[in-house]
């Protein structure tokens, strides 16, 4: 798998978990200096992981890596370590990413974030989100999480009344586009458990690829 991931998303994890790729078959436990400032959203993420069918990296906060007997580990036991030393239960969200989109239809409008039509849930993204409107009624958009400058994650959401009409899965193939057009690459995360979200990914060219994004709850 290392083999064929693309630089700008290699770029990306190297900044955000302070090491990639992991090693074989083991989860690798580092720091970076992503752990200490504020995230696309201005909130700082002081745990972030990311676990591949290759191996694992995960990256605590410097003051916390000391606290481990030693930083590279067997997969089971690497993530008993991190929810014995950070207190916190370790767990999978689905991390998807692509370099290429199904030729869906475009749909949407790129408006800046501030505009009235915009809702509230789409206005925290900043810059310009993608939306379908109704005259001037929001029915559907997608908002992107600017990490850095080689990834943007995609966020999708749609009015229930719009629901069935494939609008999500088109919206994200065109925010993708547009985000490989600027020779970026494109994320999409979701709950494993969230079936909608899963078609809506797998519609839009976002197969799973055995990664998961580790995070730590209460």
């Amino acid at each position: 798998m290392h083999g064929v991931i693309v630089e700008p998303l290699a770029a990306h994890l190297r900044a955000a978990l302070g090491a990639w790729p992991p090693p074989a078959d083991r989860l690798l436990i580092t720091t970076s200096a992503a752990r200490e400032q504020p995230g696309w959203d201005g909130v700082v993420r002081r745990f972030q992981g990311l676990h591949t069918p290759d191996g694992a990296v995960a990256s605590v906060e410097r003051h916390v890596l000391s606290a481990f007997d030693t930083v590279e580990h067997p997969l089971a036991e690497g993530r008993a370590a991190l929810e014995r030393v950070l207190g916190r239960r370790v767990v999978d969200v689905m991390f998807r990413w692509t370099t290429e989109v199904p030729a869906l239809e475009p749909v949407g409008t790129w408006l800046p974030a501030a505009d009235d039509r915009v809702p509230a849930w789409l206005k925290p993204f900043g810059g310009e989100v993608l939306v379908v409107l109704d005259g001037d009624e929001y029915v559907a958009g997608v908002g992107l999480k600017r990490h850095d400058d080689h990834v943007r994650e995609i966020s999708v959401g749609t009015d229930e009344r719009a629901r069935g009409r494939g609008l999500a899965r088109r919206l994200v193939v065109t925010a993708a586009r547009r985000v490989l057009d600027e020779g970026r690459v494109p994320t999409y995360l979701h709950d494993l458990r969230n079936e909608a979200s899963a078609r809506v990914a797998e519609a839009a060219g976002f197969a799973d690829r055995g990664w998961r994004l580790l995070a730590a709850i209460p």
